[in-house]
């Protein structure tokens, strides 16, 4: 080493002996951490927010606390066991837990979701019990112009080799979801295995299609509230229906292509396509269910022109429910007054909740027992 390099040296150690070490990383997040007496505690790392809030399903927002290190949280009371959706609200925006891969897929507002588990006997919970399959279709629709895709449930023991026929359930998503509400956050498929496994429901297939007749009404060039765009909505969506997906279903699938073997529900938007389609095909269905039905006609003689008080003698079953805490409750009861004045048979369902899959996973189990009786 020369003298002035071995000087440069020298002259170099005090200021590397200044140089502080590199921050010690954050500690790794955890989050959502549910405890065993059912509190559930969430966590958010952001130094930088002003406010931030936890926005659950069901539930009102809820303030989360900074500590020095700029991580929030909360630590909820006591939950039922479910599944709930949630997001973090940081200085307004809403954002989905980075640290949780457990989500809640929409079209238009993805959230995360949390598990709070509970006794076997719920009909959501995974058990030891034979499974069904679910499988994942996609056509080109000629009705509505554009390439989409259905879901189809089998249950336990089907065999397309066999001939044996089964009835089926057609369910529809509500409003900004997709043809995999029912799956991935419905949990369709697993409620159907319990309750068969249980000796409660019939082994069916359940269709789950794809629910927008005009798909603009989601993709931000319109609105559930465009009173034409929503009539095409659900006018288109009925001609797919019946016209694509029911005959492709029947050409593929071993089922039954009477109407006593055919049923119609669905939540939400789903839950007026199931009135619409339903009631205004009863040579094509027996068996209805509406859960919290929304955005449909309240001109009911127009909407289902034949109705009348021989409709119930067609019907094996129609159900309509909705939770009580639901903003559309109101209209629920408007629409079973009217079915009452036309001397319609139906069995109302109202039950605790507001417009959030934990009504609905229960309004499935409900009704799926009582169907091709």
């Amino acid at each position: 080493m020369t003298r002035t390099a071995f000087c440069f040296t020298l002259a170099a150690l005090p200021l590397l002996a200044q140089t502080p070490a590199p921050p010690a990383p954050s500690p790794r997040v955890v989050s959502p951490e549910v405890h065993s007496d059912a509190t559930v505690t969430f966590r958010f790392r952001d130094p930088n927010a002003k406010e931030v809030l936890l926005a659950m399903e069901g539930t009102k927002r809820v303030p989360m606390q900074r500590n020095e290190d700029g991580l929030w949280s909360v630590t909820t009371a006591a939950l039922a066991p479910d599944i709930y959706g949630y997001t973090f609200v940081a200085d307004g925006i809403g954002l989905m837990d980075p640290v949780n891969h457990l989500m809640k897929p929409n079209l238009l507002s993805n959230s995360s979701a949390v598990h709070v588990p509970g006794p076997s006997s719920l009909p959501w919970e995974i058990n030891d019990v034979p499974r069904g399959e679910v499988h994942h279709h996609y056509y080109r629709s000629g009705v509505v112009g554009d390439d989409r895709d259905y879901f189809v449930y089998t249950p336990p023991g089907y065999d397309p080799g066999a001939k044996k026929l089964y009835p089926v359930l057609y369910l529809f998503h509500g409003y900004s979801d997709d043809a995999s509400g029912w799956t991935s956050v419905g949990l369709a498929n697993v409620i159907v295995d319990n309750l068969i496994a249980q000796g409660k429901a019939k082994p069916m297939l359940i269709v789950m299609t794809l629910g927008y007749g005009a798909p603009e009404i989601v993709n931000g060039r319109g609105s559930l509230g465009d009173a034409n765009l929503r009539e095409r909505n659900y006018s288109k969506f009925r001609e797919s229906l019946l016209t694509e997906v029911i005959p492709q279903i029947e050409k593929e699938y071993k089922v039954a292509k009477d109407r006593d073997s055919r049923a119609v529900a669905g939540l939400s938007m789903g839950g007026a396509e199931s009135l619409y389609v339903g009631l205004n095909e009863l040579d094509r269905f027996s068996w209805i269910g509406s859960f919290s039905a929304g955005g449909a006609s309240e001109n009911y003689d127009v909407a289902y022109p034949a109705l009348d008080s021989k409709t119930s003698s067609r019907l094996h079953l129609l159900w309509i429910a909705c939770g009580t805490e639901d903003r559309l409750i109101a209209s629920n009861r408007k629409f079973r007054e009217w079915l009452t004045s036309k001397q319609i048979r139906h069995v109302d369902i109202e039950t605790p909740g507001a417009h959030t899959w934990m009504v609905w996973r229960r309004n499935l189990a409900e009704f799926a027992p009582l169907l091709f009786k």
